[in-house]
């Protein structure tokens, strides 16, 4: 499964590659990630149909994951499940309007991040079996 990471900064794009790995869950398919430090080349990978699972960097600049995230949810067909990175557990109301399908508080437990992947991976294999 394709699974899209987006920040701007390299060293977070780091951190979420090495928490998922290659397979976040025994019961889930091998990940190839998908790199991307700009909002156009996440909105580009989101249309092209080819991504599993997008990951979004809430702080990422000059555009912020949840805008990034809700601008893909009103506008990419068939949009795969979006997990935000957020800075501050109260920034969980923004991800609510972003329109995510999952949040994670940085700093970046490897484990959360693992398993919130791995469940927003299955919920994609049953929409797409179901399809």
């Amino acid at each position: 499964m394709r699974v899209l990471v987006y920040s701007d900064d390299a060293s977070t794009r780091e951190k979420v590659r090495l928490a998922i790995g290659r397979r976040p869950a025994a019961d889930v398919p091998l990940v190839e990630i998908v790199e991307c430090a700009t909002q156009p080349a996440v909105i580009k990978h989101l249309d092209s149909g080819d991504i599993d699972v997008a990951i979004l960097d809430g702080e990422a600049q000059p555009a912020g994951g949840m805008g990034v995230s809700r601008q893909a949810k009103d506008e990419v067909h068939n949009c795969p499940p979006i997990l935000l990175l957020i800075a501050r557990r109260d920034d969980r109301w923004l991800a609510n309007w972003s329109r995510a399908d999952a949040v994670v508080a940085q700093p970046i437990d490897p484990v959360v991040l693992a398993e919130a992947v791995a469940d927003l991976m299955r919920r994609r294999l049953s929409l797409t079996k179901a399809h």
